[in-house]
């Protein structure tokens, strides 16, 4: 997989987590817990973004 198609699969997920955590929110019992996850593992794929782009932007 070329790096291009990496990021662009990488800010897919990260928006598909932002919608999630939109539609988790949505529920008057959200799940505290499901939520703070989800904004993690989204937290984890924007900074894997900013390095893969100072990486090719370096290289």
């Amino acid at each position: 997989m070329s790096l291009q198609n990496h990021l662009s699969e990488l800010q897919r997920r990260h928006h598909a987590l932002d919608e999630e955590i939109a539609r988790e929110k949505l529920h008057p019992a959200a799940d505290a817990g499901r939520v703070s996850e989800l904004k993690r593992r989204k937290l984890l794929l924007k900074d894997e973004i900013a390095r893969l782009r100072v990486d090719r932007t370096v290289h």
